[in-house]
């Protein structure tokens, strides 16, 4: 995926848009179909793992769906219509490939600490998601229940089951859909919608690993100073915040470390060239993330990464950093951040 694509938000570019709908009117023409878009986006991420993949996903919905549309006979609502679609988009999709996952899974941390990140496989790893792509407006309860099933952790854990099963979760678990109605939807008995159910649900038991909690005042406070000894490049203030079996990953590349020495030493080390960086706050998969920019050796900041923080009990126990500048787009970023002028960190973003 190119930072053009990506751009797009349609996961293809404006002239083949324009090539398979010469009217142009596929997004908007339709605003019945227009308004499920995010829902579509959070359902697609869940069962892919990726915010790229989602988005081509939930185009290729929209597509067939208007090209369907004289077809549809209305036994059952809009809304079932093109979630049977995106099921189907999906799993063709996920058909014959790997599963996307976090470098935490595979292997032991890199102890020594490697002297460089390796290869880039950016079509492994499960990535970061806005909030505002996946996380429709509406009932707050239900709002914060939506944040919980795009938590990193919790998409990563999806990535285990079988695309059916992981499908049968989705929509019986998260989007709380009836078993009958999750039948029809994806073509099964009741019963074996119910199969599917027990045996997703125990494994997810027996993966997920959700750290941390809802944002609150002590949260933010162990954030701000995670940004302030960023900025700073203070290792030790930064290390300090860490538990003592945090992890950090950095992907697309496989190396990850663990434990507030090895962070440490890779931060003095292959790291370095973090100093003097910025970090921007965003929102991301139900909580904080920031977007970090790196010096320029043309002045100002560049794009650099995704950083999805997580933290229990006053510590930062995991910290994802995506090094993908393509998904800053994605993020509503700016494209890079002006020079600092008087106060080192007072930089303003350039657009």
């Amino acid at each position: 995926m190119t930072a053009a694509t990506a751009t797009s938000g349609a996961g293809v570019t404006d002239g083949e848009r324009a090539g398979r709908d010469p009217d142009g009117a596929t997004r908007a023409a339709d605003a019945t179909l227009e308004r499920h878009r995010v829902e579509l986006t959070g359902y697609c991420y869940r069962m892919l793992g990726s915010i790229f993949d989602a988005e081509d996903a939930v185009q290729e919905t929209m597509l067939r769906a208007w090209r369907g549309r004289d077809g549809f006979q209305a036994r059952s609502s809009t809304r079932t219509w093109l979630y049977r679609i995106a099921t189907n988009v999906c799993l063709d999709q996920l058909r014959g490939r790997a599963r996307r996952a976090l470098p935490t899974e595979f292997g032991e941390p890199d102890a020594p600490v490697a002297a460089a990140l390796g290869a880039s496989t950016p079509d492994r790893w499960v990535g970061p998601a806005p909030d505002a792509a996946v996380l429709p407006a509406g009932d707050p309860a239900a709002v914060v229940e939506s944040r919980e099933s795009v938590r990193l952790a919790f998409v990563a854990a999806l990535q285990h089951l079988p695309p059916r099963q992981r499908a049968v979760l989705i929509l019986r678990d998260v989007l709380r859909w009836r078993a009958d109605e999750t039948a029809e939807l994806t073509g099964a008995t009741v019963a074996a919608v119910n199969s599917a159910l027990q045996r997703a649900r125990a494994t997810m038991a027996a993966r997920e690993d959700v750290p941390g909690a809802p944002l609150d005042q002590r949260q933010r406070d162990l954030l701000d100073r995670y940004v302030d000894s960023f900025e700073r490049y203070d290792v030790d203030s930064l290390v300090a915040l860490l538990r003592e079996d945090a992890v950090q990953s950095m992907p697309p590349f496989a190396l990850w470390l663990r434990g507030p020495v090895d962070i440490a030493r890779w931060m003095l080390g292959p790291g370095a060239g973090c100093h003097g960086s910025r970090l921007v706050p965003v929102s991301a998969n139900g909580g904080a993330a920031f977007g970090h920019y790196r010096p320029d050796p043309a002045g100002g900041h560049r794009p650099f990464g995704i950083i999805l923080p997580a933290a229990s009990a006053g510590r930062i126990v995991r910290l994802t950093h995506f090094l993908t500048p393509e998904l800053f787009p994605v993020f509503g970023l700016p494209p890079r951040l002006g020079p600092r002028p008087g106060d080192p960190r007072s930089g303003r973003p350039e657009r």
